[in-house]
């Protein structure tokens, strides 16, 4: 039974609920565990079509535990790149590789690795209070958990290398203004406005949006012509489906279509 991830159901829509609140969602062991598998079924179940991605409390995720770190007997560097490479390069690869979109709901903090996973999603909803923040170069770090790469594809380099050489907290508004968030609303309808923006997302054909999802990240380091080259294999491949099918019968007939991501 997960005691650090909360997971639940809304409709077609997982919620996946990080659950350390007492320490703001700091990323331990257990929770690298528990987020991990909670992915893998979410990944696995054809019944989810869309997946919210949030923290209890008062913040989405203060970064890494350093409490627990600090308490670790094993201080090596060997433990850091371990703890880089088969703790969290795994989660967040599974985040973007899911096909399905995942929206990051940010409610307070998302801070150091907190940051990456909110940048690992697809769609982001904060809050009016939320922010996110790199703040390694302050304790003599560089960022991880992806950031760099995150951060620079969606910013370009100079932007991107100011807001993690200075260490700003980047508050929800200026997320918005700088293309890291897609919407920021009233922290009291901050999981409403998700779950919605979510199931109107599940209600779609599955198998449209992950190829949309998944030529959309490929898109980011491919050139041109390969981009168009597995556009027109996807394509190909959606055109031949029976939900290609009874979404065009359904436009004919005036009705919603009725998709069973075949």
């Amino acid at each position: 039974m997960n005691t650090t991830i909360r997971s639940s159901r809304e409709g077609r829509v997982a919620v996946v609920e990080l659950n350390r609140p007492e320490a703001m969602n700091a990323v331990d062991t257990v929770l690298r565990r528990e987020l991990l598998t909670a992915l893998d079924e979410v990944a696995r179940d054809p019944d989810i079509g869309a997946v919210v991605l949030c923290g209890q409390g008062k913040a989405f995720c203060s970064g890494a535990d350093l409490k627990a770190a600090a308490a670790n007997p094993d201080t090596s560097v060997r433990r850091t790149a371990r703890t880089l490479l088969h703790d969290f390069q795994p989660i967040l690869e599974t985040i973007t590789r899911l096909d399905k979109p995942v929206i990051a709901a940010v409610n307070g903090a998302a801070v150091g690795v907190g940051m990456s996973l909110v940048l690992a999603c697809d769609l982001v909803v904060m809050d009016q209070n939320a922010f996110l923040m790199s703040p390694f170069v302050n304790i003599g770090l560089m960022p991880d958990g992806g950031a760099a790469w995150f951060l620079t594809r969606r910013l370009g380099y100079a932007r991107a290398f100011e807001l993690m050489a200075e260490g700003e907290k980047l508050r929800a508004d200026r997320c918005l203004e700088l293309g890291l968030a897609n919407r920021v609303v009233a922290p009291d309808t901050l999981r409403e406005n998700a779950l919605q923006w979510a199931s109107k997302l599940a209600a779609q054909a599955p198998l449209a949006l992950a190829l949309t999802k998944r030529l959309a990240r490929l898109s980011m380091s491919a050139n041109l012509s390969d981009s168009l080259t597995l556009e027109a294999e996807f394509q190909t491949f959606l055109a031949s489906t029976s939900d290609a099918r009874e979404a065009i019968a359904a436009f004919a007939e005036k009705r919603t279509p009725n998709f069973k991501g075949s």
